[in-house]
């Protein structure tokens, strides 16, 4: 038995948010909710949501206890990517890609 939570769209490269899920896969989740709060990356902010949200739907979806949880998988894909333009000298634009990120986070309990 699982539960799981998407972040759809996070305006955040994935190679960001990947430093940090590295970081949490495989820990219990009040020792990951501890790494997210102290580890100073912007991405900590989206995931420690996503991590909150997984384990209210393991505890009222699938009445887990939410003691034995653990963070069996996180993974992160690459979301549509925004083209802007920024001017440069003598009137030629160069491209910025600002890169967004789909993330899932799937939580098990220990058996």
């Amino acid at each position: 038995m699982e539960a799981r939570a998407y972040l759809k769209n996070a305006r955040i490269a994935p190679r960001k948010v990947q430093i940090v899920l590295d970081l949490i896969r495989g820990k219990d989740t009040e020792t990951a909710m501890a790494i997210l709060k102290h580890t100073p990356k912007s991405a900590c902010e989206y995931l420690e949501k996503l991590l909150k949200s997984a384990v209210a739907n393991a505890e009222n979806n699938f009445n887990m206890d939410k003691d034995n949880l653990y963070v069996s998988e996180c993974y992160v894909c690459p979301g549509p990517i925004m083209k802007r333009i920024m001017p440069r000298a003598q009137g030629r634009a160069f491209r910025i890609l600002k890169r967004t990120s789909h993330v899932t986070i799937v939580v098990k309990e220990k058996e």
